[in-house]
């Protein structure tokens, strides 16, 4: 538990062009603004995903602790909820993991998770969860579960799971493939995919491509990912996933119905494989924006709004893990790239892992350090 701190900084921006070749800058558009970024919360051990409920109450995920955490953001104290923790199964990259509340939760009391689950004679796999709260916010008790078999092996890895519910109430659900290397050309595989779901029920989105279709495929969205790590709804309704590259080309994609793309790391798991390969049939989608060579381990994103926010306003915002920034990325309205920039006011705070657009337009953003010495920030436009 800590109080409020509040570190204003100078806005001294540093901006880079990816490997796609963006433009410096857009003619016109107005100046980035100075960033004021406190600490509501502290004492934090691998915070995965943030999410506001109505009440200003902030609910987060903590990864290895399997715990469901409410921050008193006034306070900064935080206490964990009534949640069966022993049944999160937690190592490597897996835990509990991806958290949305539902927009209509002051009626229905409903949340969702996605973790690592424990099974039967030693097994486990990841899966969605609807939860409902109770009035004193002290429990969660499982209401239904929404989806079960999404991949995981013996070391956690490539775990991922991001949860989003979209504005015309779709839950979806990015995963990672789990680092085996047929499951994201697979459509009997949920690994290394955008999928969605109906939130209230779990049955497959009845727009998706493969709807009608028995087995997995229907809950599939799109295919051909690596690990999806952060998943963002822009104000013209588009759908935005961040993705961990291999050893190089990170990226931000725009989801397509029935896109493929391209990871197909196969024979085996062959890392040296393009992250989008275009030798595969038919067409692979590319990424709208990728790191090159390094990579710099992207993951949860929101898009900034606001008029406050000046040059960032729309911008998408990426929590960074090894470069140790937060990313503001420019897209146009058809998706293409313009520009990319990583303010110094959020270099000072180690491995950045989430950004939740709050409902007053500030963000907030959970550090990755470990060791119970993580921290949930706060960061608004001054001036």
């Amino acid at each position: 538990m800590r109080r409020l701190v509040v570190l204003p900084v100078l806005a001294l921006l540093a901006t880079t062009l990816s490997a796609a070749g963006c433009r410096a800058d857009e003619p016109g558009r107005t100046a980035a603004p100075a960033l004021q970024v406190g600490v509501v919360a502290d004492g934090l051990d691998h915070p995965w995903e943030v999410a506001e409920l109505p009440t200003g109450e902030l609910l987060v995920t903590q990864r290895e602790r399997r715990a469901l955490t409410l921050v008193d953001p006034a306070t900064g104290s935080h206490r964990d909820l009534g949640f069966p923790s022993a049944s999160v199964w937690a190592r490597g990259e897996t835990g509990l993991l991806g958290l949305a509340v539902d927009p209509q939760f002051s009626a229905n009391r409903r949340i969702y998770t996605c973790a690592g689950w424990r099974l039967a004679g030693g097994r486990h796999d990841i899966r969605v969860i609807a939860w409902t709260l109770d009035a004193g916010l002290t429990r969660a008790t499982a209401v239904r579960t929404l989806l079960t078999g999404l991949p995981s092996n013996s070391i956690g890895r490539h775990g991922g799971c991001r949860l989003l519910v979209m504005r015309n109430g779709a839950l979806v659900v990015g995963t990672g493939d789990a680092a085996k290397g047929r499951n994201p050309q697979s459509l009997r595989s949920l690994g290394g995919k955008v999928l969605r779901i109906d939130r209230m029920t779990g049955r497959a989105w009845p727009t998706n491509p493969w709807a009608d279709r028995k087995g997995k495929r229907r809950y599939v969205l799109s295919y051909g990912h690596r690990n999806v790590q952060g998943l963002a709804q822009r104000a013209d309704g588009t759908l935005w996933s961040v993705e961990h590259g291999s050893y190089r080309d990170d990226e931000i994609n725009l989801i397509r119905k029935r896109g493929n793309y391209g990871w197909n790391p196969v024979p085996g798991y062959n890392e040296e494989r393009p992250m989008t390969d275009q030798r595969l049939p038919g067409k692979q989608l590319a990424a709208r924006w990728r790191s090159g060579d390094p990579t710099i381990a992207p993951s949860g994103a929101a898009f900034v709004r606001g008029a406050a926010w000046g040059r960032y306003d729309g911008a998408l915002a990426v929590a960074v893990l090894k470069d140790q920034r937060l990313l503001f990325v420019r897209f146009n309205r058809k998706g293409v790239l313009r520009w990319t920039a990583a303010p110094t006011e959020l270099r000072r705070f180690g491995r950045l892992r989430d950004v939740t657009a709050a409902r007053d337009g500030s963000l907030l953003v959970t550090t990755d350090n470990g060791d119970g010495h993580d921290v949930l920030l706060r960061v608004r436009p001054t001036g």
